[in-house]
Parts: structure tokens; sequence; C-alpha cells
């Protein structure tokens, strides 16, 4: 794998690498993501083979702008409200794709409907620019384990096994967009980057919530997902001996997601942090409450599928 700079040059060659059908991860505000030409069938299915993922769980395609995205799905009163709000940003919305889309059927698993999101992050805008197209991209890890907010941890993670990664450095946000379908009332498919509360003031309505790790209609949905190499065991106000401590407010711990109690903060380093846990060996890993609420409902989202029983 190739590291490039975030500057034109690497830019250019990354967008060749794509043109080509290759793999190239490349920072985001959320998480590094592992692209791929969402219209190249044997490109996304390499996306598959990289990571490790079921072929049933589809994949979120990222677009320069609303008008790109209105080239490929259908948008309704909500869908504009939504992205005139929230997009450039951590939200991806579910939306009826059109039949001459000509996204691989691979990139939505056969399903009538494309995940899309406008990603906040000067890189991927640059790279999207320069490439022309949309790129489906997961995130850089392999399948289930945990996401990358750093060019290390793809190279960690995922290796020879893609072409090349650019280092934009640390991402901001830390973990996934929220993702909101719009096909039918407004539904809540994964907690993510925008919080819930934003979106419902936006909507002037509450989500429907729908979640079904058997028959996922968007990223993320799996039960098991987002996991480190050790057992997780959450809400944890005491940790056992064998347990390494990660705690969230001023407490002792081994590590800690926001010594203040911030949520925004505890978001940006819970993905770093698991990362750091699998580097020290931890097998047995404890963490501290995080209140539900806000940025904390992605945050128990990814603790709850992390500490779920692995396949």
């Amino acid at each position: 794998m190739r590291t490039l700079r975030p500057d034109d040059a690497g830019l250019v060659e990354a967008a060749v690498i794509l043109r080509d059908g290759g793999l190239v991860s490349f920072p985001t505000e959320t998480v590094y993501g592992l692209g791929a030409d969402a219209r190249n069938d044997r490109a996304v299915a390499a996306i598959y083979a990289a990571k490790g993922r079921p072929s049933f769980n589809p994949l979120i395609v990222h677009v320069a702008d609303s008008v790109a995205a209105q080239r490929f799905v259908t948008f309704n009163d909500a869908a504009l409200r939504l992205a005139g709000a929230f997009w450039p940003g951590a939200l991806t919305l579910v939306l009826p794709l059109k039949a001459d889309a000509g996204i691989s059927k691979l990139v939505t698993a056969g399903l009538e409907t494309l995940a899309v999101r406008v990603p906040d992050h000067p890189v991927a805008t640059g790279l999207l620019d320069r490439f022309g197209g949309p790129v489906a991209a997961p995130s850089a890890n392999p399948s289930g384990r945990v996401s990358p907010t750093q060019a290390g941890h793809v190279q960690a993670g995922l290796g020879s096994r893609i072409d090349a990664v650019v280092d934009g450095g640390n991402c901001a946000v830390g973990v996934e967009s929220t993702i909101v379908s719009c096909v039918g009332a407004p539904a809540l498919l994964r907690a993510g980057g925008i919080p819930v509360e934003a979106i419902e003031a936006c909507l002037g309505q509450p989500l429907v919530v729908s979640d079904d790790p058997e028959r996922p209609v968007s990223p993320g949905q799996l039960e098991s997902h987002y996991a480190p190499q050790g057992s997780v065991r959450l809400n944890v106000t005491s940790q056992r001996d064998d347990e390494i401590f990660l705690g969230f407010g001023p407490m002792e711990a081994d590590l800690n997601l926001s010594e203040a109690g911030d949520l925004t903060e505890a978001a940006a380093n819970l993905f770093a942090l698991l990362h750091r846990l699998d580097e020290m060996g931890a097998r047995a890993i404890a963490v501290a409450p995080i209140p539900d609420k806000g940025l904390g409902l992605a945050i128990n989202d990814r603790l709850r599928r992390a500490a779920a029983p692995r396949p």
C-alpha cells in the first residue's frame, strides 16, 4: 500500500487509481473510508474482498454535492430539508435508487435504495472533485473490527490488500455518519456524527427507529461490529482485576474517552482508544457508563455492537 500526501499530486494519483478500478483509503470528517468507483462491479467486489465484508451489507456512496447525489437517487421533501441542513456533513440519507443511476448492484446489495452522503473534509472533497464520480466507501478496516481514524490504523488493518491511503491526519468527528432513511416516514438506521435531536428538530417530528441486523438496509446495522480484539463489558462502575478500564469523565481509568465528560471529545477519541487497547493486548475491557443523549447515542451504539457476541 502506498501512502499519498493530501496535496494536489497525491489526490490526482488517488483519482487515477480509482479510475483504474483500484482501492484508495481517504479521510472524511467521520472515519477513513475505503473508496472504489461505485459504478465498477469489479472494484466494488474488491472492497468486499479486502474487508472480508458480507456481500449482503450495503455500502455508502460519497458524492461531491447534493446536485451530484440527485443524479443517483430521488429526493423527497424530508430528504431535501435534511440535505440542506446537514450537507456537507456526517449524515447519510437512504433514498430510492434511480433506474438509470448506473451504480453497481454490489453497492446496494441488490436493494432498490442507495445510501449517499456528501462528506465535509477537504481531502475527501478534493478527491471527489478530481475523480468526478460516485465513490463507494465503507470504513477502511477489516469487517467487524474497529473503524480507522488515522492513516496508521488503515495500514495496520488492511496492509497490502489495498492500493493506497491518502494521509490526511486524524478524523475530527471520530464516529461514522448518522444514517436516516427517507423512504416512507423518516427512520433512524444508525446513530452517528449528527445528533438525533438535531435531525428531529430539523424535520419537526421524531424519527422512527429501524435496526434489523438480519436484514441490513444500510451499513452499521450488523449486531456485532466495531469490535476490538478483547471482550467488552459496558456500564461498568467497578473494574475486575483482569480488565483494562476505559473511563469517561473525572475518574481513575487506564484510558479515558474524555476526562472533562465531553461527548464530542469522547466520540472523536473512541475508535483511536479502541485501537490503543488492541495495541496494549487488552483481552478484557470494561467501559464506564456514557450518557445516552446527543453524540452519546452514537458512542453507545458502537460500544453495544463492540460488546455483542462475535459471529
